[in-house]
């Protein structure tokens, strides 16, 4: 199965890197971090469509759960997250560290979100 996350740049260290290996934490237990390779991220900017904001008042009227927003939400997470994923690949590094999502508006209507980390080569503690 290929990896939708693998831009095709080579890590440098025996450790794949997998979603097992990004964490909000600044240590991965059973690594040692041997190269810092400086913060990566992915961004995006979204903007709810008409459509979206009528469904997403309709569904204001009975409370709970705003489904059309959660998904816009998830869908520009999950697309920030690929890109720092790729841009760590590219740097040759085998994890991210201290991962961290950001958002902003940027106008009405508008919102820029940011998943943004350390990559780092780590190697297995021997």
């Amino acid at each position: 199965m290929a990896d939708p996350y693998n831009s095709g740049a080579p890590t440098t260290s025996a450790a794949r890197f997998e979603d097992s290996m990004v964490t909000t934490a600044f240590e991965l237990p059973g690594y040692r971090i041997a190269r810092n390779l400086g913060v990566v991220r992915g961004i995006t900017v979204r903007s709810r469509s008409i459509v979206g904001n009528f469904l997403g008042g309709i569904q204001t009227i009975f409370g709970g759960n705003i489904t059309i927003y959660t998904e816009l939400c998830e869908q520009a997470r999950e697309e920030t997250y690929r890109d720092m994923v790729k841009h760590a690949r590219q740097l040759g590094a085998n994890a991210v560290i201290g991962m961290r999502y950001d958002a902003t508006d940027v106008m009405t209507g508008l919102t820029e979100v940011l998943c943004y980390g350390t990559a780092v080569v780590v190697e297995p503690l021997r």
